[in-house]
Parts: C-alpha cells; structure tokens; sequence
C-alpha cells in the first residue's frame, strides 16, 4: 500500500528512541513514557494553495529526518506499522548530517 498525502500534509516515521536511565539501564520500547518528537519522512504532499490558486511548495521532501510539534500529528497504523501525518507548519525542523 502506498500513502499518498494531500495538500500540505506530511507522512513521518517516527524514529524509536532508546532512552538509558543515569545508571545506564536501556528502557524498552513498552515503558510508557513521551513519544519522540523525530522522524523520517516517508511522503509530502503537494503543498497547498495560495490566495492567488497557485500552489506553494513544500520545504520537506522524502527521506529528510524532522522534528515535528509535539502535539500535532494524526497517528496511523497500517499493518502493524505505525505513521505519523502532519501540516508542513508542524514541522519544525530538518535535521542536517
């Protein structure tokens, strides 16, 4: 199946996060604790429309690692797998290697 987002939505993988306590003990994935705030892009949209009907591009592209507002995202889950969707605006940031 392949996620094709609308406008100037946003698909994001969200990037597990190992946390260590100051011990040094690795916390697993099913501690409840804050979900990460990082992912990869896996699909943008268009971008929307501006006031005159042209289309305004979009500063994220495929593949590019972001972080994102921390209450924003649409959680979705497709065959066990899980999604993220955001607005553009929701992204706050890519992150450069």
């Amino acid at each position: 199946m392949k996620l094709k987002p609308l406008g100037d939505h946003v698909i994001i993988e969200p990037m597990a996060q190992e946390e260590k306590t100051k011990f040094g003990i690795v916390l697993p994935q099913t501690v409840d604790k804050e979900k990460s705030q990082e992912g990869v892009v896996i699909a943008a949209g268009p971008g929307k429309l501006g006031s005159d009907g042209k289309r305004l591009l979009m500063s994220v592209k495929k593949g590019d690692r972001v972080l994102f507002a921390k209450y924003s995202p649409q959680e979705i889950k497709i065959k066990d797998k899980e999604y993220l969707i955001v607005k553009e605006e929701d992204v706050i940031a890519i992150i450069e290697k």
